[in-house]
Protein backbone atom coordinates (compact mmCIF):
# COMPACT_ATOMS: atom_id res chain seq x y z
CA UNK A 1 0.00 0.00 0.00
CA UNK A 2 2.89 2.36 0.69
CA UNK A 3 4.11 2.11 -2.92
CA UNK A 4 0.71 3.11 -4.33
CA UNK A 5 0.53 6.05 -1.93
CA UNK A 6 4.10 7.14 -2.91
CA UNK A 7 3.40 6.92 -6.69
CA UNK A 8 0.26 9.03 -6.31
CA UNK A 9 1.95 11.61 -4.08
CA UNK A 10 2.54 15.18 -5.28
CA UNK A 11 6.32 14.92 -4.72
CA UNK A 12 6.68 11.88 -7.01
CA UNK A 13 4.50 13.37 -9.77
CA UNK A 14 6.39 16.68 -9.58
CA UNK A 15 9.76 14.86 -9.86
CA UNK A 16 8.45 12.77 -12.76
CA UNK A 17 7.30 15.90 -14.65
CA UNK A 18 10.69 17.57 -14.09
CA UNK A 19 12.52 14.46 -15.40
CA UNK A 20 10.29 14.22 -18.49
CA UNK A 21 10.76 17.96 -19.17
CA UNK A 22 14.54 17.62 -18.80
CA UNK A 23 14.63 14.67 -21.27
CA UNK A 24 12.52 16.57 -23.83
CA UNK A 25 14.75 19.67 -23.48
CA UNK A 26 17.86 17.48 -23.86
CA UNK A 27 16.50 15.86 -27.05
CA UNK A 28 15.57 19.20 -28.67
CA UNK A 29 18.87 20.79 -27.58
CA UNK A 30 20.88 17.91 -29.03
CA UNK A 31 18.97 18.05 -32.33
CA UNK A 32 19.46 21.79 -32.77
CA UNK A 33 23.19 21.49 -31.87
CA UNK A 34 23.64 18.67 -34.43
CA UNK A 35 21.89 20.70 -37.16
CA UNK A 36 24.17 23.68 -36.62
CA UNK A 37 27.43 21.78 -36.15
CA UNK A 38 27.07 19.22 -38.96
CA UNK A 39 25.83 21.64 -41.65
CA UNK A 40 22.89 19.35 -42.23
CA UNK A 41 21.40 21.27 -45.17
CA UNK A 42 24.71 21.98 -46.93
CA UNK A 43 25.44 20.18 -50.23
CA UNK A 44 28.42 20.56 -52.55
CA UNK A 45 28.41 18.62 -55.81
CA UNK A 46 31.61 16.61 -56.37
CA UNK A 47 33.25 17.71 -59.65
CA UNK A 48 34.50 15.29 -62.30
CA UNK A 49 38.27 15.11 -61.74
CA UNK A 50 39.06 12.38 -64.28
CA UNK A 51 42.07 13.14 -66.52
CA UNK A 52 43.02 16.20 -64.40
CA UNK A 53 46.55 16.65 -63.05
CA UNK A 54 47.10 17.29 -59.34
CA UNK A 55 47.54 21.06 -59.86
CA UNK A 56 44.17 21.34 -61.59
CA UNK A 57 42.56 19.07 -58.99
CA UNK A 58 43.86 21.27 -56.17
CA UNK A 59 42.51 24.45 -57.81
CA UNK A 60 39.13 22.88 -58.52
CA UNK A 61 38.67 21.47 -55.02
CA UNK A 62 39.95 24.59 -53.21
CA UNK A 63 37.33 26.67 -55.04
CA UNK A 64 34.64 24.34 -53.68
CA UNK A 65 36.15 24.10 -50.15
CA UNK A 66 36.94 20.40 -50.56
CA UNK A 67 40.17 18.47 -49.88
CA UNK A 68 41.81 15.49 -51.56
CA UNK A 69 44.08 12.59 -50.69
CA UNK A 70 45.96 10.40 -53.14
CA UNK A 71 45.40 6.84 -51.99
CA UNK A 72 47.19 4.87 -54.68
CA UNK A 73 48.69 4.68 -58.09
CA UNK A 74 47.05 2.29 -60.49
CA UNK A 75 48.60 0.29 -63.27
CA UNK A 76 49.68 2.56 -66.08
CA UNK A 77 46.87 3.33 -68.50
CA UNK A 78 48.10 4.83 -71.80
CA UNK A 79 44.63 6.33 -72.43
CA UNK A 80 45.13 8.79 -69.55
CA UNK A 81 47.80 11.51 -69.24
CA UNK A 82 50.69 10.83 -66.83
CA UNK A 83 49.93 11.65 -63.17
CA UNK A 84 46.27 12.31 -63.92
CA UNK A 85 43.24 11.07 -61.99
CA UNK A 86 41.95 7.65 -63.05
CA UNK A 87 39.45 7.05 -60.23
CA UNK A 88 37.86 9.15 -57.52
CA UNK A 89 35.71 8.49 -54.47
CA UNK A 90 33.01 9.79 -54.07
CA UNK A 91 31.99 9.67 -57.71
CA UNK A 92 31.32 12.85 -59.73
CA UNK A 93 27.83 14.25 -59.23
CA UNK A 94 27.47 13.00 -55.64
CA UNK A 95 26.85 15.55 -52.90
CA UNK A 96 29.12 16.10 -49.91
CA UNK A 97 29.69 18.67 -47.18
CA UNK A 98 32.47 21.25 -47.01
CA UNK A 99 36.03 20.15 -46.18
CA UNK A 100 35.19 16.58 -47.25
CA UNK A 101 38.13 14.53 -48.58
CA UNK A 102 37.98 13.24 -52.13
CA UNK A 103 40.12 10.11 -52.52
CA UNK A 104 42.06 9.87 -55.80
CA UNK A 105 43.85 7.12 -57.72
CA UNK A 106 46.51 8.47 -60.11
CA UNK A 107 47.94 7.18 -63.36
CA UNK A 108 51.69 6.54 -62.92
CA UNK A 109 54.24 7.95 -65.35
CA UNK A 110 54.95 4.65 -67.09
CA UNK A 111 54.40 0.94 -66.92
CA UNK A 112 55.90 -0.78 -63.89
CA UNK A 113 59.27 -2.42 -64.38
CA UNK A 114 59.30 -6.21 -64.46
CA UNK A 115 62.25 -8.50 -63.89
CA UNK A 116 63.20 -10.55 -66.94
CA UNK A 117 63.00 -14.27 -66.12
CA UNK A 118 65.73 -16.72 -67.02
CA UNK A 119 64.62 -18.30 -70.29
CA UNK A 120 68.13 -18.84 -71.70
CA UNK A 121 68.61 -22.50 -72.80
CA UNK A 122 64.83 -23.00 -72.89
CA UNK A 123 62.90 -23.66 -76.05
CA UNK A 124 60.98 -20.93 -77.82
CA UNK A 125 57.81 -22.82 -76.94
CA UNK A 126 58.65 -22.47 -73.22
CA UNK A 127 60.08 -18.94 -73.32
CA UNK A 128 57.40 -17.07 -75.29
CA UNK A 129 54.43 -17.88 -73.01
CA UNK A 130 56.47 -17.04 -69.92
CA UNK A 131 57.49 -13.64 -71.29
CA UNK A 132 53.99 -12.87 -72.60
CA UNK A 133 52.42 -13.84 -69.25
CA UNK A 134 54.62 -11.26 -67.53
CA UNK A 135 53.41 -8.56 -69.93
CA UNK A 136 56.26 -8.43 -72.44
CA UNK A 137 55.78 -8.56 -76.19
CA UNK A 138 57.79 -10.79 -78.49
CA UNK A 139 59.58 -8.94 -81.27
CA UNK A 140 61.90 -10.20 -83.99
CA UNK A 141 63.11 -13.78 -84.03
CA UNK A 142 66.64 -14.36 -85.31
CA UNK A 143 68.78 -17.48 -85.49
CA UNK A 144 72.43 -18.26 -84.73
CA UNK A 145 74.33 -21.48 -85.29
CA UNK A 146 73.60 -23.75 -82.32
CA UNK A 147 72.85 -27.43 -81.95
CA UNK A 148 69.55 -26.91 -80.12
CA UNK A 149 66.80 -25.96 -82.57
CA UNK A 150 64.66 -23.05 -81.30
CA UNK A 151 66.65 -22.95 -78.04
CA UNK A 152 66.90 -19.41 -76.63
CA UNK A 153 70.50 -18.21 -76.82
CA UNK A 154 70.06 -14.51 -76.15
CA UNK A 155 67.46 -11.83 -75.39
CA UNK A 156 67.57 -8.35 -76.91
CA UNK A 157 65.68 -5.12 -76.34
CA UNK A 158 66.04 -2.25 -78.84
CA UNK A 159 69.10 -3.97 -80.30
CA UNK A 160 70.92 -4.33 -76.97
CA UNK A 161 71.60 -7.63 -75.22
CA UNK A 162 69.68 -8.05 -71.97
CA UNK A 163 70.21 -10.65 -69.28
CA UNK A 164 67.84 -12.42 -66.90
CA UNK A 165 67.34 -10.29 -63.81
CA UNK A 166 67.35 -6.98 -65.73
CA UNK A 167 64.18 -4.90 -65.43
CA UNK A 168 62.15 -3.55 -68.31
CA UNK A 169 58.81 -1.71 -68.40
CA UNK A 170 55.76 -3.88 -68.94
CA UNK A 171 54.81 -4.20 -72.65
CA UNK A 172 58.46 -3.84 -73.73
CA UNK A 173 59.33 -5.70 -76.92
CA UNK A 174 61.90 -8.46 -76.45
CA UNK A 175 63.65 -9.95 -79.46
CA UNK A 176 64.65 -13.62 -79.25
CA UNK A 177 67.89 -15.05 -80.61
CA UNK A 178 67.40 -18.80 -81.11
CA UNK A 179 69.53 -21.73 -82.11
CA UNK A 180 69.07 -22.92 -85.69
CA UNK A 181 69.64 -26.63 -85.00
CA UNK A 182 72.86 -26.82 -87.06
CA UNK A 183 76.22 -27.57 -85.61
Amino acid sequence: MNIVRFISSKAFLFSLLIAIGFIIALIFGTQSWLKSSTNHEQRIEVPDLHRMTLNLVEQELNSKDLRFTVIDSANFNPDYPKYSVIEQTPEPGKYVKEKRKIYLVLNPSDYSKITIPNVIDRTRRQAEPKLIALGFKIGKISYVPWIGKDEVRELRHEGKKITPGDKLPKTSVIDLVLGDGNR
